[in-house]
């Protein structure tokens, strides 16, 4: 055996995922647009917002984001750059988002994207490993930071530094869509048949900034309705590939045993197989 690849859902080889921060207004009109398209997206929001009157309301979020099928995910408490923080600052920030957004949805909630710069600034007396350890021990399962666009498309290395695809307003963004749709991965070399991933991400008050809601619109209709794309909030993607992960395989890597809760997809020396939550499989 050479390669074992990791297949989304249903065998998916793709997955698009959406990312928007500070709790805009603009929020129900994108929401509503990723909705319409079948997409998803995940949501940053500061807790200090939720009752802003300038900001997107608990119910709207409720109705626009959660209902459908979307993501609420913490961006600091005040919307600190968590490179700028003592790391007791930053603890602080964090958490506090967390439990409020946790006991206004009555829902847990692991994921994050850092706010401001984030951690592409260190300063007073912090790093990016305390950065990283304390989120871990705070129960952050991932967060998006920004590292410059790019068209590679990979599944992150390190989920408390996940880089996204694009930004929305990229002249490139189109450009890079056309490019991974056009990625055939069960065609590629052996050692390039891993999963491709678009993740998108942004605010929504620039598009009424820039009045270029065309964009979202172009963009979303380009990127939907393929058959093998997973559509997927950045906590479903974070869950089903860390699920691939624990799979545990024989020494001879000729028997399987899936551990979690879900049923799992892979791909071994083109062969496609999947498992059910707590079976063996001998492969073929």
């Amino acid at each position: 055996m050479q390669y074992k690849f990791l297949r989304f859902p249903g065998g998916k080889t793709k997955a698009v995922t959406f990312s928007y921060d500070d709790g805009n207004k603009a929020d129900i009109r994108l929401a509503d647009t990723l909705t319409k398209y079948g997409l998803k997206g995940t949501f940053n929001l500061n807790s200090c917002n939720l009752y802003s009157e300038n900001k997107i309301s608990i119910e709207e979020i409720r109705t626009h984001l959660l209902d459908a099928g979307h993501e609420v995910a913490v961006h600091g408490e005040f919307h600190k750059a968590l490179g700028l923080c003592s790391p007791l600052d930053g603890i602080r920030d964090v958490l506090n988002c967390r439990l409020e957004l946790e006991k206004t949805f009555g829902r847990i909630i692991r994921g994050m994207a850092y706010a401001d710069s984030g951690i592409r600034n260190i300063q007073y007396g912090t790093d990016y490993e305390k950065i990283k350890q304390y989120l871990s021990d705070l129960g952050i399962a991932y967060s998006r930071t920004l590292g410059g666009d790019n068209d590679s498309f990979m599944l992150p290395h390190d989920w408390h530094a996940w880089i996204p695809t694009v930004h929305h307003d990229n002249p490139q963004a189109l450009e890079y869509a056309e490019k991974f749709l056009e990625v055939d991965c069960d065609k590629q070399y052996c050692s390039r048949m891993y999963p491709r991933l678009y993740y998108v991400w942004g605010h929504s008050f620039e598009f009424d900034r820039k009045n270029n809601w065309e964009r979202l619109d172009a963009l979303c209709e380009r990127l939907s309705g393929h058959e093998d794309i997973w559509y997927a909030t950045n906590i479903e993607i974070y869950d089903y590939v860390e699920a691939f992960h624990t799979l545990v395989f024989s020494a001879d890597s000729k028997i399987v045993y899936n551990p979690t809760l879900v049923k799992i997809w892979f791909n071994i020396d083109k062969q496609e197989y999947s498992i059910e939550p707590g079976q063996t499989l001998v492969l073929k």
